[in-house]
């Protein structure tokens, strides 16, 4: 249950945030009516958010990995929920997404993103545990651009799950939509889904 109401006032901005958030993710994200309560904050985020969406010198599914891992340590239901159906609109196999919570003992993650994986659980520990080996494998196979993009990126979903944490939040159904539309294309297809 979250600990704001999500009623908030019906500004012109926040109509636009909704009516952006329903054209978008097809429902109001809760964050963003959480976040309403406090306009300045919320127009900070968005702004932010933006600025984040624009890094592109890591690999995507990478990058969501280590999401992932992130909010999974931190236990952020709503993030999970969210990140999951990112990954299956941009194409990511159901399987990795599902696994992350128990990444060390699955099969489906290559060496690469077993190391992302650790070092998102490694870097969102308090405090810190990040390992000067690990750091070093990743910054050698992805590059410094890279390498700097992952932490921030690991630093900001640790932003993201602690207010969301904090705040309540839980999933929204979007992994539920996922699963509904893999369960019908498995079935119009034949196979089965996981």
């Amino acid at each position: 249950m979250a600990r704001v109401s999500s009623t908030q006032p019906r500004t012109f901005f926040f109509r636009f945030v909704e009516w952006y958030s329903k054209r978008t993710y097809g429902k109001v994200l809760e964050p963003a009516r959480v976040l309403a309560h406090n306009p300045r904050v919320l127009r900070t985020d968005l702004r932010f958010e933006q600025a984040v969406a624009k890094w592109d010198k890591l690999d995507p599914e990478l990058r969501k990995l280590a999401e992932m891992a992130s909010a999974a340590s931190i236990g952020c239901a709503w993030c999970m929920d969210f990140g999951y159906w990112v990954g299956r609109e941009s194409g990511m196999a159901r399987e990795k997404l599902l696994d992350v919570p128990r990444w060390r003992e699955s099969d489906v993650y290559t060496p690469l993103e077993r190391d992302v994986l650790e070092y998102a659980e490694a870097m969102t520990a308090t405090p810190p545990t990040v390992g000067d080996e690990l750091a070093g494998r990743l910054r050698d196979r992805l590059g410094e651009p890279a390498f700097v993009e992952l932490t921030a990126m690991v630093a900001v979903e640790n932003f993201r799950s602690r207010v969301n944490s904090a705040l309540g939040l839980t999933s929204q159904g979007f992994k539920d939509s996922c699963d509904l539309r893999d369960a019908r294309a498995a079935g119009s297809t034949g196979t089965a889904a996981r």
